[in-house]
């Protein structure tokens, strides 16, 4: 029964057929058709929107992340095909996407390319909207200041001789010294006012960001699309000229070509290092490195000698030559088994441990008739322990001592297969020398020489070199992308800590004489220090008209405070409680409502 009862209490169901008057107004409405010229500004719009310049500057950090997972073609093309040759099944399909060249490729140029586009869109509005600020009035004056987050009062008495109006100029002047663009409102009337704004700077300084964003991104493709780097080994003696069969290893950029080489020259006459002989833990450590190099910017130039060291390049021909590292060449002399010399030089040894310990290998392809090979270590200063193990006690050359094992047969380069020189492949190579073997290995002192087994020929140890390995550098975008990452961050402190803020002042005469004045500031975004700024202006304005600042206590005003009559707190006769009098009674003024 009560079911029924609630039942007839329902309202009747509304028709479903019936509808209201915006719903059939949004039913008959039609959108109008956006057209090309229309999508192509609603995709402009898109596109330079903030939040897909940064959707982009995310993207392209992502897009660059398979440059460090893959090899890359431009840095070794040789590790690459053996990567595809070691990976069948999905070597040519990455290579297809264009993993391979992952910065040169069409999607990363097309994300850094849209992402440089988004940056100029963003940009270019922001700065002609600032342009057209700068040269506007400060806003008009409110009609009530005192629903401003700071606002304040002061009273002038009487017998000051201060009228309005040169309370208005007064503040005015106070105000442009602390940097405010003023604009003085009705000097002349009942109720002078003025509007007064500063902190455009931070404004500037996120636009100097942005802009100093885009340098950024123009100077790193410069960098990639003309720079090139490479590397060489240099021994004491020898000579780099700056030629592309000079480098041992060149990694050119998009656009590079031959004609931007500048053909300098660099010898590296000597090189010297101090190592660590008074600490304990560290006793032997190298703590200084220098080479001195004689160079010529062309070759018809004068020789200059030059220092160079680590962390202090030498620039030379529009690139930079860092040193990288260094170690010892033993100085050897191989002869075939005919007795000519098939080789002679220095040889540079790789380091593998403490104290210089270095590992060796010599090719010598020109020996008669079989090609002959060497693969072992130097030591600088040789020690040998009780079980006949040798290691270097001293990374100076104290006791240097070669330690070598060699072969014959076809080393391999007369078929043109690039080879990693400090290697040695001894599959298809028959052993001459070996500790395992009845020849035993080959050991050799400074000046000493081995005769080979079975008439192979000879190897004699003539001395000790040292050598240096140096990176050449030359990125033209390298200095501009300093200069504005620089402003970028100039900007970015600039807009975090320069504050955007508006100051309105009203000034007007109480029937008994005094001159009231009344005060506002407003910040556009969070500003901590707009409470401080307001006591700043409050006291300038107490001294300029010489009033009492303890008086005048009475007279500061908070946000939000109710302006529609005297507190409670405040006696009916007090200053405060005709200060407000005042301003209510003109809130209605036609000066006013022109403010408004």
């Amino acid at each position: 029964m009560s079911e029924r009862v609630n039942d007839k209490n329902k309202p009747a169901p509304a028709d479903k057929n019936a509808a209201t008057p915006v719903a059939k107004a949004k039913a008959e409405a039609a959108l109008p058709a956006l057209g090309l010229k229309g999508m192509l500004r609603w995709a402009w719009t898109q596109l330079t929107s903030m939040r897909t310049a940064l959707f982009l500057l995310l993207l392209l950090a992502v897009a660059a992340v398979p440059g460090s997972l893959f090899p890359q073609r431009p840095a070794n093309p040789s590790i690459v095909t053996q990567y595809i040759a070691d990976n069948p099944d999905y070597g040519k399909i990455l290579d297809s996407l264009q993993l391979y060249d992952v910065y040169s490729s069409a999607w990363f140029s097309a994300i850094y390319i849209l992402l440089f586009i988004s940056l100029i869109g963003c940009v270019v509005p922001r700065a002609i909207a600032h342009y057209k600020a700068m040269r506007s009035q400060p806003p008009r004056t409110p009609a009530r200041l005192s629903r401003l987050p700071e606002y304040g009062t002061l009273v002038i008495p009487a017998d000051a001789g201060i009228p309005a109006s040169r309370a208005i100029a007064d503040a005015a002047a106070k105000l442009k010294k602390r940097g405010y663009r003023v604009d003085v409102r009705d000097d002349d009337g009942a109720r002078p006012s003025l509007g007064a704004e500063r902190g455009f700077l931070k404004e500037v300084g996120n636009l100097v960001f942005h802009t100093s964003l885009i340098g950024v991104l123009v100077s790193v493709a410069a960098g990639g699309l003309f720079g090139y780097s490479g590397q060489r080994i240099l021994v004491e003696g020898d000579t780099f000229v700056n030629t592309l069969v000079g480098y041992d290893q060149f990694t050119p950029g998009t656009n590079f070509q031959s004609s931007q080489l500048q053909p300098y020259s660099i010898q590296l006459d000597k090189f010297q290092i101090t190592f660590d002989r008074e600490s304990q833990g560290k006793f032997g450590q190298p703590i200084d490195f220098k080479a001195d190099v004689t160079t010529r910017e062309t070759p018809d130039a004068p020789a200059e000698q030059q220092v160079l060291k680590v962390n202090d390049p030498v620039s030379l021909g529009g690139t930079s030559i860092y040193l990288t590292g260094n170690g010892y060449a033993p100085v050897v002399t191989i002869r075939d088994g005919a007795g000519n010399v098939a080789m002679q030089g220095p040889v540079v040894a790789k380091l593998q441990g403490d104290n210089y310990y270095s590992s060796v290998v010599i090719k010598v392809p020109d020996a008669k008739p079989d090609q002959l090979g060497f693969a072992g270590f130097f030591l600088p200063t040789a020690f040998v322990t009780e079980e006949g193990v040798s290691f270097s006690g001293d990374p100076e050359l104290i006791n240097p001592q070669l330690t070598l094992n060699s072969y014959f047969g076809d080393l391999g380069l007369d078929a043109g297969s690039p080879q990693n020189v400090f290697e040695l492949d001894v599959k298809k190579l028959t052993p001459l020398n070996a500790r395992n073997l009845d020849a035993g290995g080959i050991t050799l002192a400074p000046g000493s020489t081995y005769t080979l087994p079975d008439g192979k020929g000879s190897i004699s140890f003539d001395g000790v070199k040292r050598y240096i390995g140096v990176d050449i550098h030359h990125n033209p975008g390298q200095l501009y992308a300093l200069i504005f990452a620089l402003l970028a961050v100039a900007g970015l402190v600039t807009s975090l800590y320069v504050n955007r803020r508006r100051v309105w002042v009203r000034t007007g005469t109480h029937p008994d004489g005094r001159t009231m004045v009344e005060y506002g500031l407003l910040a556009r975004g969070e500003d901590h220090r707009l409470a401080a700024e307001a006591e700043t202006i409050r006291g300038l304005l107490t001294e300029e008209w010489g009033l009492d600042s303890q008086d005048d206590d009475s007279q500061k005003a908070t946000s939000g405070q109710v302006d529609n009559g005297p507190s409670e707190n405040v006696p009916a006769n007090s200053t405060e409680s005709r200060t407000d009098d005042f301003i209510q009674s003109t809130a209605g003024s036609s000066e006013s409502k022109k403010d408004q």
